[in-house]
């Protein structure tokens, strides 16, 4: 939590200003639900059956599918329900759920990260991705924050990442300024979906063929050669998107990008954001 705050004091938020506000709420999930006893973390592999060729312009293979909020909203939902746990934003009569509990899905002011190292489902790496033990980093996270009072609680699991800096040095841009610490000024994911300026020149000669976030820290982490494909329908790309050449994403029309993202977290930077991504990988 310290690191949270001394990263944010630092400005490595870049213009995420919604990461500074209630940090409160992020420290302490019972002002998010009074009367919370227990968070419930959950993780959802989304690493792809397939996967867009060398050649072709480049996705971070969480955007390949539906969008992972509400892939997991449904999931967590029915979770929820099978504990008596009824979310408190859902309309209804109460009757049949013995507690109360808020899904949350990078939807409400929480450490996921945090959260879930707590909980014991794996340890932070340098990158500051959370990497599971034997499965590796390409999770969703997600907590179930309840008055449920759980019979059992896990341990914080130690870090494994010991001597390696591979994900340090595969960072085309330097984000990984210093070990478990991401500048997001300098970080492809943020350039290319949060950020709503242009991409800086230094930054854009350094996007390598991704147009859509970036993956690089995680693909050269050894801990990633256990990941497994999903099995999860929703998550996974369509043949049209699979199909996408260079020329298809130069000439992408408003339309196009309608179609081809209904549905998914690529919405996010907006057809402007995206179409800005891929003119500056070709300026």
């Amino acid at each position: 939590m310290d690191r949270f705050s001394r990263w944010v004091g630092e400005g490595h938020n870049a213009t995420m200003a919604y990461m500074s506000r209630n940090s409160d709420k992020r420290m302490d999930p019972r002002l998010l639900l009074p009367g919370a006893n227990s968070i419930i973390v959950v993780a959802l592999n989304y690493y792809p059956i397939q996967r867009l060729d060398e050649s072709q312009l480049q996705f971070a293979y969480y955007a390949y599918g539906k969008d992972y909020h509400d892939v997991m909203k449904k999931r967590m939902t029915d979770f929820a329900h099978s504990l008596g746990i009824r979310d408190i934003r859902e309309k209804g009569d109460d009757g049949e759920y013995s507690y109360k509990g808020l899904i949350c899905c990078d939807t409400v002011p929480m450490l996921d990260r945090y959260w879930a190292w707590k909980s014991g489902i794996g340890w932070i790496g340098k990158n500051t991705s959370l990497i599971i033990p034997h499965s590796g980093s390409f999770f969703f996270l997600g907590e179930i924050i309840t008055d449920l009072e759980t019979d059992a609680y896990d341990t914080p699991m130690h870090n494994h990442c010991g001597n390696c800096r591979r994900c340090i040095e595969a960072c085309p841009t330097g984000a990984l300024c210093q070990e478990f610490n991401v500048d997001a000024r300098k970080c492809l994911s943020f350039l290319t979906i949060e950020n709503r300026d242009a991409i800086p020149s230094e930054m854009a000669s350094k996007m390598g063929r991704y147009v859509y976030g970036c993956d690089k820290c995680q693909l050269s982490c050894p801990h990633n050669i256990f990941s497994t494909p999903t099995d999860i329908d929703e998550l996974k790309p369509t043949d049209e998107f699979m199909s996408m050449q260079e020329d298809d994403w130069k000439n992408l029309s408003r339309e196009d990008y309608i179609r081809l993202f209904r549905g998914s977290a690529v919405k996010r930077a907006k057809y402007e954001g995206l179409t800005r991504n891929i003119e500056s990988l070709f300026s």
